[in-house]
């Protein structure tokens, strides 16, 4: 079988117009992407809002319990790696592949500190006896549905968490993409798409923040 030919850098492929026409197409297509995944996190937020309404004081006081500190660096964590893949775009779009490729690496290791951190978050859910449904035996929270809250905050955050995994694993794919030279002022949109996913990921996280640890 005939393989299809290799779009070189730079040119667009036969069935596009123009280098422009498919640049915005794949832009589109993230925007979708992107729109699916919306979707899924807001039918979590969703239970989690008629979840709290039914039982409020007790995802209060489940609330109180979620180590703050941690959660607020977290947020700090993933804020700044979303400040260097903002960078990482614009150094691509000014084709200086070294700088995309350090802006990538500190971003990846932010993303590493912030999963690092969650996992300590976890392994302190784990000892205190705070899981998921009929796992949980946690003695400081005994309300009505408190197993419920922490079914949805390692439901929500696990997921999270997944996503960030598949972000990293992005940025890795773009950073070696820069390690070799490949990104130019006419050339980048790697680049730009691996940010626009990073970015939700950080927006996602945003809004778990204040549900699960402020909102007391």
């Amino acid at each position: 079988m005939q393989s299809s030919p290799q779009v070189a850098p730079g040119h667009h492929a036969e069935h596009f117009g123009s280098l422009e026409i498919q640049r915005n197409a794949e832009r589109l297509g993230m925007w979708l992407f992107l729109g699916t995944e919306v979707l899924l996190f807001a039918g979590l937020f969703t239970a989690y809002a008629v979840y709290r309404s039914l039982y409020p004081e007790t995802f209060r006081e489940a609330s109180r319990h979620l180590d703050v500190a941690l959660g607020t660096l977290n947020t700090v964590i993933l804020l700044t790696s979303s400040l260097t893949v903002a960078m990482s775009v614009f150094y691509a779009r000014e084709g200086k592949n070294k700088k995309v490729l350090l802006m990538i690496v500190l971003s990846i290791l932010c993303g590493l500190a912030f999963l690092g951190i969650k996992g300590l978050e976890y392994a302190h859910k784990f000892e205190e006896g705070a899981l998921p449904g009929k796992f949980y035996h946690y003695a400081e929270v005994k309300g009505p549905a408190a197993s419920m809250f922490y079914s949805l905050y390692f439901l929500t955050t696990g997921l999270h968490g997944l996503h960030v995994v598949i972000g990293l694993s992005v940025l890795a794919w773009v950073g070696v993409r820069a390690w070799k030279n490949e990104f130019t002022p006419t050339h980048h949109i790697a680049v730009e798409l691996g940010g626009m996913y990073w970015h939700l990921v950080d927006l996602v996280w945003i809004f778990l923040y204040p549900l699960l640890y402020l909102i007391r």
